[in-house]
């Protein structure tokens, strides 16, 4: 896949008000409004309250039950916890709602929150001319966490590239996973909101000529063209 950086849209974190009571904001609404998460949509809380959607999730983050908690505004905890425990528990929630967050957004409200962020070019416009500034759809190239981070999908070109911002390429992929953005391709195509693929390329040319087919550099891009698909690492390049 190609290493290009997305052209990211400009996204405003929430402003520090101080007349805000921090009571009235939950924990859900701040982890969104965190410069560089624009990326996250705000998960239901009737969704990570629905046993059901959280299967198997309990084996995969320490410290779970607090992290769950903390999620939901629930932080009553009975134990006392040091500094680096509550530390560990903050980790935890953010991975927890990386990964609830990933089953969400393929559901049916969370595919609409996503269209939303979608129509609004919060995630990047695709960088290849041909795609005539296309808005992405962020993706991640691996599903299980801390594995590879996120990286944006074009629509139109069906090509992934590296966030604009540093700040999302830190993002864990797997907080949105690998069928994000081909279902949501899938739901949306028919409606016109999703372009189908562009299978225009560029054409070289030399004095204004279209390089000729008997070329030596046309022949050897032909041939890796007919060469099977290579494996796309984490790093966004393929093998």
């Amino acid at each position: 896949a190609a290493a290009a950086p997305f052209d990211e849209s400009s996204s405003n974190s929430m402003d520090d008000d101080s007349s805000l009571d921090d009571e009235d904001v939950t924990w859900i609404s701040w982890f969104c409004s965190l410069k560089g998460h624009e990326f996250f949509a705000a998960v239901d809380e009737e969704f990570i309250a629905d046993d059901f959607n959280l299967t198997g999730l309990a084996g995969a983050v320490p410290y779970y039950s607090h992290a769950l908690d903390t999620i939901l505004d629930d932080e009553y905890f009975n134990e006392e916890l040091s500094e680096d425990q509550l530390l560990a528990i903050e980790a935890a929630a953010e991975l927890l709602y990386g990964l609830i967050h990933a089953r969400f957004i393929v559901s049916t409200r969370g595919l609409a929150l996503m269209r939303a962020k979608f129509d609004a070019v919060e995630f990047g416009r695709c960088p290849r001319m041909l795609c005539e500034g296309q808005p992405g759809l962020p993706v991640g190239v691996e599903d299980a966490p801390r594995k590879a981070p996120v990286r944006v999908f074009c629509p139109r070109c069906w090509d992934v590239y590296l966030p604009r911002s540093k700040m999302h390429s830190d993002l864990d992929g797997a907080y949105w996973g690998s069928s994000f953005p081909h279902l949501f391709c899938q739901a949306y195509e028919a409606a016109g909101v999703v372009p189908r693929r562009n299978a225009a390329v560029y054409t070289p040319r030399i004095f204004g000529f279209k390089i000729h087919e008997s070329a030596p550099e046309v022949q050897r891009n032909r041939a890796m063209a007919d060469e099977p698909e290579a494996p796309v690492e984490p790093n966004g390049r393929t093998t």
